[in-house]
């Protein structure tokens, strides 16, 4: 079984959360599973070892899971993008829609360094508003965005659409 098989096999659909007629796509249930868990982080360390990234930044919070212990595995620095309110340093902020509502992310001010090429990672590609607002504040910070990773996209939402002027390479696992 591929890993894309594997994946949409354990993805659990939660319909009306977080709000009435959203089909939440939970990945909960993978982290149930080591032996996936495994596979999905070779799988990602196999797609990103011969290239040319400086860091890799991860969206709170479920970009975190993967995306650090893929940082990791590079040899690369991580990257924190949080919700505001949550980091303790001097930060940079941005606002943006998500597709249920309003949010702001914030980042250290020291976290990229000028002229780093960071791949940004998140669980989910739905409406683009997390990736492009972590785009926003990669490229405020001096670095270039070397494209973009998940584990599920959804195409009906249209997401990469607001990704492509920061980067075109918008990778996913899993496409709904």
């Amino acid at each position: 079984m591929t890993i894309e098989q594997q994946l949409r096999a354990v993805i659990r659909d939660v319909p009306d959360f977080p709000k009435p007629g959203i089909l939440f796509k939970d990945i909960s249930t993978v982290m149930l599973n080591a032996t996936l868990s495994n596979a999905i982080l070779d799988h990602l360390v196999d797609k990103y070892q011969n290239t040319k990234l400086d860091a890799i930044a991860g969206i709170e919070s479920r970009g975190f899971l993967f995306g650090y212990p893929l940082a990791m595995r590079l040899g690369l620095p991580f990257i924190l993008i949080r919700k505001e309110g949550k980091l303790p340093y001097n930060k940079i902020k941005h606002a943006y829609a998500l597709e249920y509502g309003q949010a702001v992310i914030e980042m250290h001010t020291d976290a990229v360094k000028q002229g780093q090429k960071v791949l940004i990672h998140d669980d989910l590609l739905a409406t683009g508003g997390s990736a492009a607002a972590a785009a926003s504040l990669v490229e405020k910070s001096g670095g270039q965005v070397a494209g973009f990773d998940f584990l599920v996209s959804l195409s009906f939402l249209e997401g990469h659409k607001a990704l492509m002027h920061h980067n075109n390479q918008i990778q996913s696992i899993i496409t709904y």
